[in-house]
């Protein structure tokens, strides 16, 4: 995820970033300021159509159209946004979950062979799971003394979550941990399998392909269709305006579909990794 100071105007104005949706839609971009320049000798120069009424009343449809598109765009835009904050908040549980339930074997264990285990397992599971996400492969991990071999065919995080539990259960039954304590311990390692579901439910459930289909059409037609209507009284001013209004249309679906699944690999996705590595940090430091 891209980290940036939100007061500094100048930089966000004069620096294109590599994500930036205007490297994105330059080849288009291109291509609508050719078609509107066409567009507009036709019109103006060919045709001679200046005084044709009704073209230059199409720009009435636009207004018309253009309110419903920034309907559309506003609910797709806060729509891919929710399921990027969603996303966030699930892995914000994540933390304070593995801080909770290292704080409590802390206090709970006292043999450091017990201890290390779960130092070690504990930060595995954010790990696995941010590389689940991503969909990489986890086939081998291998931790100072503790060998955890996955099988990646399998559904990973679930094999350490079993790892995870089956251990506590270990203590448990040897009388290291009480059935009260036992409890406690279940309660955090559980919500990590809920954590778990619902990020998978995010990713696996994209915006409908039917609507995402309708808005890029709808975008492209709008815009294709504005030269028609403006020429007349922008001449042929009419290409940059056009230009403009798509890369601002544009944008919004672009940035709506990269945020729409923030446990990718763009640029302003969740940042998975760190978080995983904050985890690892805490909890080596409170066991």
């Amino acid at each position: 995820m891209i980290q940036y100071n939100p007061k500094d105007w100048i930089t966000f104005i004069f620096r294109f970033h590599k994500s930036d949706t205007f490297r994105q839609l330059i080849p288009m971009m291109l291509f609508i300021g050719m078609y509107s320049g066409g567009i507009a000798y036709l019109e103006i120069e060919y045709w001679n159509l200046s005084e044709n009424s009704h073209v230059k009343n199409l720009n009435i449809i636009h207004t018309t159209l253009g309110f419903v598109l920034s309907l559309l765009l506003a609910y797709r835009t806060n729509t891919a946004y929710d399921r990027w904050w969603e996303g966030r908040k699930l892995w914000g549980g994540l933390v304070n979950n593995s801080r909770n339930l290292a704080l409590k074997l802390s206090a709970y264990l006292k043999d450091e062979n017990d201890r290390q285990f779960f130092r070690k397992l504990i930060p595995a599971y954010s790990s696995v799971l941010s590389k689940h996400l991503r969909n990489e492969e986890v086939s081998q991990m291998l931790f100072e003394g503790l060998d955890l071999t996955i099988d990646h065919q399998k559904h990973r995080p679930n094999q350490v979550a079993k790892m995870l539990f089956q251990k506590a259960n270990d203590i448990y039954q040897s009388g290291k941990i009480s059935g009260n304590q036992f409890y406690l311990i279940n309660s955090e390692l559980q919500s990590f399998t809920e954590i778990c579901g619902a990020c998978e439910r995010i990713k696996n459930t994209p915006i409908p392909y039917s609507y995402s289909a309708f808005i890029k059409k709808f975008i492209f037609f709008f815009v294709m269709t504005l030269p028609f209507g403006f020429v007349f009284s922008l001449g042929y001013y009419v290409i940059p305006v056009v230009i403009f209004i798509f890369y601002v249309l544009a944008s919004l679906e672009l940035i709506a579909e990269e945020i729409e699944d923030p446990f990718g690999s763009d640029a302003n996705d969740l940042p998975m990794t760190k978080i995983a590595a904050n985890i690892k940090k805490h909890v080596e430091e409170l066991l």
